[in-house]
């Protein structure tokens, strides 16, 4: 029985997830949206919007437990400077979640993870995909 056991174990160790989470928040901070698996996607949205609610309370504090999961010191400023002052007034929900279909290769059924306020056309020029 699953009682009160949260969360995807993702095929991974803990160790390894946890790093596979970090570098999913740093790339999401840096281009605006990631694609990914769906259910790495629905795990990593809950992280970010928690990271993303501390950066809404600027102070040294909010720092240090976001350079927890953000060794980046550039994508910890981008959080609280750009990023954060967006959803000032928003009380959660800051990212969404687009179904894309199955992966070609393994059939994994693959996601847009993106900020809500994100526009194609704006971030076009860092955009990677």
């Amino acid at each position: 029985m699953r009682h009160a056991v949260r969360g995807r174990k993702l095929g991974r160790t803990s160790a390894h997830r946890t790093a596979m989470f970090r570098n999913q928040l740093a790339s999401l901070v840096e281009s605006g949206r990631i694609i990914t698996t769906l259910a790495k996607a629905k795990e990593l949205r809950s992280l970010a919007e928690k990271v993303i609610t501390k950066g809404k309370k600027d102070s040294v504090h909010a720092r240090r437990l976001v350079r927890r999961w953000l060794p980046n010191r550039d994508h910890v400023q981008k959080l609280f400077d750009e990023i954060a002052p967006r959803f000032a007034d928003r009380p959660g929900g800051y990212l969404r979640i687009i179904k894309l279909g199955p992966r070609k290769g393994d059939g994994a059924e693959t996601a847009v993870l993106q900020f809500v306020d994100y526009e194609l056309g704006a971030v076009a020029t860092s955009d990677k995909d």
